[in-house]
């Protein structure tokens, strides 16, 4: 599987704090997925440049996942990218995704990830906080896989 890794951060892509939730979920995604190959990406917070970088790697893998980005926010714009970009949306990775948080932590209602199909690709947002990474895509892995596989 090739995987992409988009981090949205004002922050971090302008060098002011390093990107934790990046690494986290590759190292999230090397343990448990069958991965051939990992592009990553730094965007900050900008509906444009967040669709254009789900476009460029949705073109050339079979999972995007955006990390940032998700929450209440004026900034936050992740979810409304995602839903520029996917032809299909899929709303119960979000759901699982906050039925699980909130066992953590109890404002993760605000939380507004989603996921959605761009072309032969899955693309799921998730939070930008590091702890939050395994706690979300525990719950999903498998779901995950059968979607890629059904997408293709």
């Amino acid at each position: 599987m090739k995987v992409g890794i988009l981090t949205v951060s004002d922050r971090a892509s302008a060098g002011i704090y390093e990107d934790k939730s990046g690494k986290e979920v590759e190292k999230f995604v090397r343990e448990n997925f069958d991965v051939s190959e990992v592009r990553y990406r730094l965007v900050p917070d900008e509906r444009e440049l967040v669709a254009q970088a789900l476009r460029e790697l949705g073109d050339v893998c079979d999972l995007v996942l955006t990390t940032g980005g998700t929450g209440p926010a004026k900034r936050d714009v992740t979810p409304e990218a995602t839903s520029d970009v996917c032809e299909k949306m899929l709303p119960g990775f979000g759901e699982a995704m906050r039925l699980e948080s909130l066992k953590f932590v109890k404002t993760a209602v605000l939380s507004r990830q989603t996921a959605g199909i761009y072309k032969e690709c899955v693309v799921i947002n998730l939070p930008g906080n590091p702890r939050a990474i395994y706690q979300c895509l525990t719950p999903i892995k498998e779901a995950v896989v059968a979607c890629v596989k059904l997408v293709k």
